[in-house]
């Protein structure tokens, strides 16, 4: 048997070019995400329970990349997750939510923090406008008055636009009325759609933004491949999901290609992503199936044991190489999912064909990541887990059965996982420049001024361990 050698991060190092880039900001890291859609930043919050949910995925887009929900929720959870995601930049928002004039204030005040908005539109049962209802109306009441109508205590007197009217007079028209929600009505006052100062400010401050043809942040969201898979993928396309991740520890299985079989002849005009697999021949197959981007990556995150388990898994820079090889074959772009510690390893990750990195643990103690902080030792953490540990399996089985019983035996519960504390980090944004400038500068080592061109000029040189410690701060007493 050849016994082939795999390198991972920490192996190599990428051979500096001469470059004629003057500052970072000449490159472009515009990148495919998969067949047919595009991000301006290549990076991916990964689809796990303490990394991914609305916050975050409205974070990334905003940034230029994308965020997957996991799926350890219930189909209505998740759906609303990407809901949340879409509204939040969305300049129009086309379903915007609504209550009824007899209804109470106590209702609708639950109705607005179940949703996060600060106001609703006051309809009839034909959707015809009536007033509105924002945290204005109601923010002296005394609770007594929570059981008082909506219709007492809503604003009458609203200012409205025709649907279809331009951005620039809808801006117009909110600020020379000092409003901050702009109704939009058909002809005969019926609700379409609505516009609100905060999209318009948004839209500005982030010109970088990914966006679908709406102008919505793009998001995707995970599906597994037993059960309701299906059923979820329906409900998410609908919703608006911009691709769907089929999400599986050993994507190389019949399981997940069968799966992408399915979703795709039921839905070939979805964006459907798969993994993971670490292999060339399990990249081929994938791609076979009908997937249109594939993820890389077995055993390679900061909380996966699968390689201490299973014994089985690819050092991620060999697995990258293997399957972008692949990749470029079909045109279908790759994923590094797993291993990125700093913006040098992601920028190794994409030298080496990757399209995009998926990221975790560096996300993982953000105030977007899912979770409240924690203190201890009079530190603030937030716990961060994989999702093929203990808790997150037993989390999946309660999602799948609605209940786990004390009787089920652990032993069907083999953990590929553990759980962790990662130190609270503050905003994703941070995170997110300090990745991007490392990986522009990465370019220009490069001698590129764009992902493609550094893939062309790529060139790895294997290092010692001696090596390696060079690259670390030495000989020095760090403050």
């Amino acid at each position: 048997m050849e016994i082939r050698e795999g390198l991972t991060f920490d192996d190599v190092l990428l051979v500096p070019k001469r470059s004629s880039i003057v500052t970072r900001s000449q490159t472009n890291l515009q990148t495919k995400l998969s067949r047919n859609l595009s991000l301006n930043i290549p990076i991916i919050s990964a689809n796990m329970d303490t990394v991914t949910e609305s916050a975050m995925a409205v974070a990334m887009a905003r940034e230029g990349g994308i965020g997957i929900i996991h799926r350890f929720l219930t189909i209505s959870e998740q759906v609303n997750e990407v809901l949340k995601v879409k509204r939040s930049g969305s300049i129009i928002i086309e379903n915007p939510y609504f209550i009824r004039p007899d209804q109470t204030v106590k209702e609708a005040v639950e109705y607005m923090r179940e949703k996060g908005v600060s106001g609703l539109l006051v309809t009839d049962a034909d959707m015809k406008l009536e007033g509105i209802l924002t945290r204005r109306d109601i923010v002296m009441l005394e609770s007594d008055d929570q059981k008082k109508l909506v219709k007492d205590v809503m604003t009458s007197d609203v200012i409205t636009a025709n649907f279809g009217v331009g951005i620039s007079e809808a801006k117009e028209i909110l600020r020379k009325n000092c409003i901050e929600k702009l109704p939009l009505l058909n002809e005969r006052g019926h609700v379409k759609g609505l516009i609100t100062s905060k999209d318009i400010i948004n839209a500005g401050n982030y010109p970088a933004a990914s966006k679908d043809k709406k102008g919505r942040p793009l998001v995707g969201a995970a599906v597994g491949v037993k059960g309701d898979f299906m059923e979820r993928t329906e409900a998410l396309l609908d919703a608006g999901a911009d691709v769907i991740v089929v999400d599986i520890a050993h994507g190389h299985s019949d399981n997940a290609l069968n799966t992408v079989r399915l979703i795709k002849k039921a839905f070939p005009n979805s964006e459907l992503i798969a993994g993971n697999v670490a292999t060339a021949q399990g990249a081929e197959d994938l791609i076979k199936a009908g997937v249109d981007a594939v993820k890389v990556g077995v055993g390679s995150g900061s909380i996966c044991i699968t390689r201490v388990i299973t014994g089985s898994g690819v050092p991620q820079l060999t697995a990258v190489f293997d399957c972008a090889e692949i990749g470029k074959k079909y045109d279908i772009p790759i994923i590094s999912d797993g291993g990125v510690r700093t913006s040098g390893d992601a920028t190794k990750a994409l030298a080496a064909g990757a399209s995009t990195v998926m990221v975790g643990s560096i996300l993982g103690g953000t105030d977007e990541s899912p979770g409240l902080p924690v203190m201890r030792n009079g530190k603030r953490f937030k716990i961060y887990r994989g999702m093929a540990s203990f808790y997150a399996s037993l989390g999946r089985k309660s999602k799948e059965t609605g209940t786990v019983s004390i009787g089920d035996d652990l032993n069907d519960y083999v953990a590929e996982g553990v759980e962790a504390m990662v130190p609270y980090k503050g905003s994703v944004t941070d995170i997110i420049k300090q990745l991007t400038g490392g990986i522009r500068s990465g370019l220009s080592y490069c001698g590129a001024n764009t992902i493609p061109q550094m893939q062309e000029n790529a060139e790895f040189m294997k290092m010692s361990r001696a090596g390696f410690v060079e690259s670390q701060p030495h000989d020095v007493d760090l403050m």
